[in-house]
């Protein structure tokens, strides 16, 4: 983005819509020429738990920096049939949401909302700043799905879709082959250089999702998100009806090797529907050879990004001590840079060429 806003600027609301009128003018990277870069050929700077209140007032306000991606916390509310978007409530929101319908109430109004009133949120926000982006949401499944209540990979992939609409960078899009037809897979898609440019995905949402830490301690939970979601990808292509899909499957963990070698027996067939990797930053610049995701146009997402020796602020380094993590690990391959620098828009909103 060409604007950078401070919270006081958003505040005020003259500022606010004139900032809106001149943020949107252009696609984020393009004063650097990486717009036109594939997607999977830049690093961005991500937002961890974005959704908080002590971190942003708004949601939109996390979006105001420029940062490309936000992460929400979302909970299976088994009693109500509610998505919930908390940190540890899993009855309950504690979010910073308004469900606006109009760029306006963006920041104003009562807070606490449902994941789908968080989506409409994002909605309205590319709206009015149709040159940005593109964005990824994190979803982090807390207790993973609960498919049995009607709270699975189907349902969500049914309120994305109503909510987010056509914003959807889906994986049937990447499927999608330049000429007609598609590829047999989302690894086959990808490795051919599938990935629309920047530019061409500017106002558009890529959204995935991780399990989650109350999921990966339940030892009676023995379905988890990464499997059920993969499984759930799986069978929608082999049915005609990937088109439904609105998320795209995560492998969690830095680990030598290929993550998904750990889906094997009858969820082998789930590999190939995994092109999202997340995991510690500190983990893949020691021990891992990152270069292959680069090479093979794998999305890599490094978290903690702080913690990368010499370690720095987790919430308040300097602008130019967290510049240059994100640029060390730019050169590390890292697709996204996740950090808690929250009051740092000069660099979360920063787009660097990959590797």
């Amino acid at each position: 983005m060409t604007v950078r806003r401070t919270l006081a600027g958003l505040v005020a609301g003259g500022l606010l819509a004139a900032a809106a009128v001149l943020t949107s003018a252009s696609p984020a990277g393009a004063e650097n020429g990486t717009g036109e870069l594939p997607f999977s050929s830049a690093t961005t700077v991500g937002l961890h738990n974005t959704y908080e209140p002590a971190a942003y007032p708004y949601l939109a306000q996390a979006l105001d920096t420029g940062t490309g991606m936000i992460e929400l916390d979302v909970w299976t509310d088994v009693i109500t049939g509610e998505w919930k978007v908390s940190h540890t409530n899993p009855l309950g929101n504690s979010n910073n949401c308004t469900a606006a319908s109009t760029p306006d109430q963006l920041y104003g109004g009562g807070a606490n909302k449902n994941l789908e009133h968080c989506l409409d949120d994002i909605r309205v926000w590319l709206g009015a700043h149709p040159g940005a982006g593109p964005l990824v949401v994190k979803l982090e499944m807390k207790g993973g799905f609960a498919a049995d209540f009607d709270l699975g990979p189907t349902e969500l992939d049914a309120l994305i879709a109503a909510h987010l609409g056509s914003a959807v960078l889906r994986p049937a899009d990447v499927l999608a082959k330049p000429g007609g037809g598609t590829y047999a897979s989302l690894d086959e898609a990808v490795r051919a250089g599938n990935w629309p440019s920047r530019s061409a995905l500017a106002g558009r949402v890529l959204l995935y999702a991780i399990p989650g830490t109350a999921e990966l301690s339940n030892p009676f939970d023995t379905l988890h998100t990464d499997v059920e979601y993969g499984r759930h990808l799986r069978d929608l292509a082999a049915a005609g009806r990937v088109g439904d899909a609105q998320v795209f499957p995560s492998a969690l963990g830095a680990a030598k090797g290929d993550p998904r070698d750990r889906y094997a027996g009858a969820d082998a067939g789930i590999r190939p529907w995994f092109v999202v990797f997340d995991g510690d930053a500190s983990t893949y610049v020691n021990t891992i050879d990152t270069a292959w995701y680069d090479r093979s146009h794998y999305l890599l997402v490094m978290t903690d990004a702080h913690l990368v020796a010499p370690a720095i602020s987790a919430t308040d380094p300097t602008a130019e001590q967290a510049r240059a993590r994100t640029e060390q690990l730019a050169k590390a391959h890292a697709s996204i840079v996740s950090s808690d620098w929250r009051r740092l828009p000069s660099v979360q909103s920063l787009v660097l060429p990959r590797g």
